[in-house]
């Protein structure tokens, strides 16, 4: 039965080489992994198909067998030792491979008997493997600018195929130009696993601005994720090309303060020793790159450098200003005037810049600098001036105290609101404060505040009779009285109602004196002018001059004149 299946079998192979089907189908498989290879791709249903066999071609086109499956029977491994345990059969008759490695790289034929049909489907294989990793080896210790330099190696170890390496700086990649890069690419074959392993090398010509630059290498291969190195930075070594005095205090620089010098350069590795220019003195630092000045002065302002002790050429300089404010107010402090004096007030400032000058006079601020041709008691008061220069600023102050005897300016009165009693009200002014006394005792209502040397005193008074009330003021410095009359309320009762009953009657009287006086007059006046018309004609009947009656003229005119006064009066 056994030969007669094998006889079958071989008939069935020389039949499919009449019958072979053109054309192959790749698979990619993966290193050390299980690769399936399909059969016929669901072309045959498997209720049709008799037998299914697998065979690989072992090279100068000679066939290798692998396994056979007859449609009542079992899998058959008739593979050689190269396959033996790695091969196996899925349910769907495709080729199971374990443990793919490149010599699995050839083409493996699936022959299916299907009725008096057979059919033979090729198919190409292919392994890849990605790179084990990618590191950078061999690093440089620093780079020196415009040197070019072997900056290191990348290695991507075991690939197939040969891993593509590309190196980046910041994650931008690098391209070989010849000049300042140059990028050489090696790749060395496993004679044992046929895996390649690719090495990079960098030269590269450093600039001043690759200081941190991170440099990588990548490699993107046919199967996985790309792969980045670990980055590697290096010390870039130049020699100092720029250099800068930098001034570090406090703003504003005030006499006092102190200023600190500090030397900047640019070299790699940087300068640690310099040399500091003081205004014509020369101060060598060793192993530190800073001078401080203390308690600083106005002379200190002025231009200073620093340079390097192996490069004096190499220097740069910065100018320092330290700012003042000088003030001297006079007067200052506790200032006493007599009412009426001048006070002169002066104000010097000497100072680094423009200053501005502000004045207030007890926190009240001023429109302009005060002047006292002459001091009044209102002008008492606590004066401040402040000067700016910048955001400095300083501030001096005298206090003015105005001093002179009391002088009573009003002294009034007035009647109360409930009609019986009257308020005398007494106004003074002098400094210091004067005392109030009164000839007549009476209810003290109200004192004013001392304002300005200002001061208001008010007593309540009921007179019963009529009085010359005095009101006095004093001080250390004199005393001021001043009498006002006061009448009796019940004088003022009485007259207030005959003053009612005789207002009609008084009204009348006046009206006809008035009258009586106006008819005088005019009655005077015609009489004058017919007297002059007379005198004129008489003189001309008898040739005299009007010169001759001049002195009656005058004595009637003295008469009418007189007559107009009385009735005035």
């Amino acid at each position: 039965m056994h030969l007669l299946s094998a006889c079958c079998v071989n008939a069935l192979f020389i039949i499919a080489l009449l019958r072979q089907v053109s054309g192959l189908k790749t698979v990619i498989g993966l290193y050390g992994e299980t690769l399936e290879i399909p059969c016929n791709n669901g072309d045959i249903k498997a209720k049709d198909v008799l037998i299914t066999k697998w065979k690989y071609n072992k090279g100068e086109g000679l066939p290798g067998d692998l396994l056979v499956k007859q449609k009542t029977q079992n899998v058959s491994i008739t593979a050689p030792d190269e396959y033996k345990g790695r091969v196996s059969l899925a349910a769907n008759s495709s080729l199971l491979l374990s443990a793919a490695k490149l010599t699995d790289q050839r083409t493996f034929t699936c022959m299916v008997v299907a009725g008096a049909d057979i059919t033979e489907y090729p198919v190409n294989v292919l392994i890849y493997k990605a790179p084990a990793g990618l590191k950078i080896s061999d690093k440089a210790e620093n780079l020196e600018i415009g040197k070019p330099t072997k900056l290191g190696t990348c290695v991507a170890q075991d690939a197939n195929p040969a891993a593509n390496i590309t190196w980046l700086k910041n994650n931008n990649p690098l391209v070989d130009d010849g000049k300042g890069i140059s990028i050489h690419t090696a790749v060395l074959v496993d004679p044992v696993t046929g895996l390649s392993t690719t090495s990079s090398i960098l030269e590269y010509s450093a600039k001043k601005e690759d200081t941190d630059a991170q440099f990588t290498c990548s490699t993107q291969h046919t199967v996985g994720s790309k792969q980045v190195s670990p980055p590697v930075t290096f010390s870039i070594t130049y020699f100092t090309e720029n250099i800068a005095l930098q001034v570090i205090a406090q703003e504003p620089l005030v006499e006092g303060d102190n200023v600190t010098l500090k030397c900047v350069a640019d070299g790699n590795p940087a300068p640690t020793s310099f040399n500091f220019h003081l205004k014509g003195e020369l101060m060598k630092v060793e192993d530190a790159d800073t001078f401080t000045i203390t308690n600083v002065s106005r002379n200190t302002t002025g231009e200073y450098k620093c340079s390097l002790i192996d490069d004096p050429t190499m220097e740069a300089s910065k100018d320092i200003t330290v700012k003042y404010l000088d003030i001297n107010l006079s007067p200052s402090g506790n200032i006493i005037k007599n009412a009426g004096e001048a006070l002169d007030v002066t104000l010097h400032i000497d100072a680094s810049g423009e200053s501005k000058v502000s004045w207030t006079k007890d926190n009240v601020k001023l429109d302009k600098v005060p002047r006292f041709t002459k001091v009044t008691y209102s002008d008492s008061g606590l004066y401040e001036c402040e000067v700016t220069v910048g955001l400095l600023s300083r501030k001096a102050a005298f206090d003015l105290v105005v001093e002179g005897a009391p002088v009573i300016r009003q002294l009034s009165k007035q009647l109360g609101v409930d009609g019986q009693h009257k308020v005398l009200i007494c106004e003074a002014e002098g400094s210091p404060k004067p005392a109030f006394f009164w000839s007549i005792n009476g209810t003290s209502l109200d004192e004013s505040p001392f304002i300005n040397g200002k001061i208001t005193h008010k007593i309540t008074v009921v007179p019963t009779a009529n009085l010359t009330v005095s009101c006095t003021v004093s001080n250390e410095f004199g005393v001021d009285t001043r009498a006002i009359n006061v009448s009796s309320l019940f004088e003022e009762v009485r007259m207030d109602k005959q003053d009612q009953s005789d207002d009609s009657d008084q009204t009348k009287l006046v009206v006809g004196i008035v009258v009586g006086l106006l008819v005088a007059t005019v009655v005077i006046g015609l009489a004058y002018l017919v007297y002059m018309k007379k005198s004129k004609q008489g003189s001309w009947k008898t040739g005299e001059k009007e010169n001759g009656s001049s002195e009656e003229e005058k004595k009637l005119e003295e008469k009418v004149e007189e007559n107009s006064q009385k009735a005035e009066v």
